[in-house]
């Protein structure tokens, strides 16, 4: 999953990137509207978290101009205004959710998780492909009956695969839903990755899940 944090305040900012990168979020920072806007665009993120009070332009404006660009991640406002025409100004210019400071982080992580299963593209609570099974909600996933032990970036590659199953996913594609920016996409990180996956999802399984396309990236085959 691939968050963008839009928030001036860099203590909280660093805060919430942490938390989030424990969960096994890639996460990214903006802290302004307009770097957000610039980022928002460039890339499809599965959530938005935007704090309302900004330098420049605000977030409600912010949201107003992502719609405008028809750019659909779904957006979390964090605020320390709860007036009720504040939340339905926010949502009324398209926002999906809405979250009032101080807030505790599990809360934040529940309804990002919401978000998420909502997102742009409709998602299933729990994503099946042939003998795999993952729950976004719990990060959870299995094979058979057989519950896989896997890290945070190993279940956020899952994830990415299953979500996309039968399609060719190159290492940049795969780098932009489960790292952050801070990778190069010439990096071999997806190859380690996809090795460790591989171990865990087929050789232990005798099976083979996880297709190498030559030259073009992976693919998680579509059925089993």
């Amino acid at each position: 999953m691939r968050a963008l944090v839009v928030e001036d305040q860099p203590k909280l900012a660093s805060l919430i990137k942490r938390g989030l990168t424990e969960e096994g979020y890639a996460v990214d920072l903006a802290p302004n509207g307009l770097e957000a806007l610039v980022r928002a665009g460039a890339t499809e993120y599965d959530v938005i978290v935007l704090d309302v009070m900004l330098p420049g332009i605000d977030g409600f404006e912010v949201v107003r101009r992502l719609r405008e660009q028809t750019v659909q991640s779904p957006v979390l406002l964090l605020t320390a205004r709860d007036a009720p025409n504040d939340r339905v100004t926010g949502l009324d210019l398209g926002a999906d959710d809405y979250l009032t400071k101080p807030f505790s982080f599990d809360e934040l992580l529940a309804r990002l998780r919401a978000l998420a299963r909502r997102g742009p593209l409709e998602r299933r609570p729990v994503l099946q492909v042939g003998p795999l099974k993952l729950d976004p909600r719990t990060r959870r996933a299995w094979h058979g009956e057989i519950e896989l032990e896997l890290s945070a970036k190993e279940f956020a590659l899952l994830e990415t695969f299953m979500r996309r199953p039968g399609e060719v996913l190159s290492r940049f594609e795969l780098i932009e839903h489960a790292w952050d920016v801070a990778y190069e996409n010439r990096s071999n990180v997806i190859d380690v990755y996809v090795r460790y996956l591989r171990e865990k999802i087929d050789r232990r399984f005798g099976l083979t899940l996880i297709e190498t396309v030559r030259g073009a990236g992976y693919r998680l085959k579509d059925g089993g």
